[in-house]
């Protein structure tokens, strides 16, 4: 049974969730890892999902504040025996929802080229490329990706 939950960066299923997926990036980043880790700090996230099957922790997802209309997507992994089953469109259309529900009007993320599982996931979702931002702009292997996100009224 999938059970959704919203939480913060406190919680220990979403800490262990996020050293399995910097396990992974440090092998894709490669010697850009130290490069993009920086700007993956945990430490202060308030808008946290966890998917739960079955009491198992098996994939999550974050949003922070970018700016008063705009969440950066954070922290997106759901662990490789589940991959492939939806779950990671469960987890961002709960991110989704709920920075609507904040009052928030766009998502936007940042991931790197050699992702290439990520990039064509975040295009299925209706995510479209944009420029480079913040600290990204100099970085080869990242590429940036916003999405409208639809009003409360919209969704009705």
């Amino acid at each position: 049974m999938i059970k959704i939950v919203r939480t913060d960066s406190n919680n220990q299923d979403f800490i262990a969730l996020v050293e399995q997926l910097d396990a992974y990036l440090k092998i894709t980043d490669g010697n850009e890892h130290e490069f993009y880790n920086q700007f993956n700090g945990i430490d202060t996230l308030h808008h946290v999902v966890v998917i739960y099957n079955n009491n198992k922790a098996i994939a999550c997802g974050a949003f922070k504040k970018f700016n008063t209309d705009t969440v950066e997507i954070k922290r997106m992994f759901v662990s490789p025996p589940k991959r492939q089953s939806g779950i990671g469109k469960i987890v961002l259309k709960e991110l989704e929802t709920w920075a609507s529900k904040e009052g928030y009007n766009f998502c936007i993320l940042e991931t790197g080229k050699r992702q290439t599982e990520a990039v064509q996931f975040y295009k299925k979702c209706n995510y479209k490329s944009i420029p480079k931002y913040g600290q990204y702009k100099n970085m080869d292997n990242s590429l940036c990706f916003e999405k409208k996100l639809m009003s409360n009224e919209e969704s009705l």
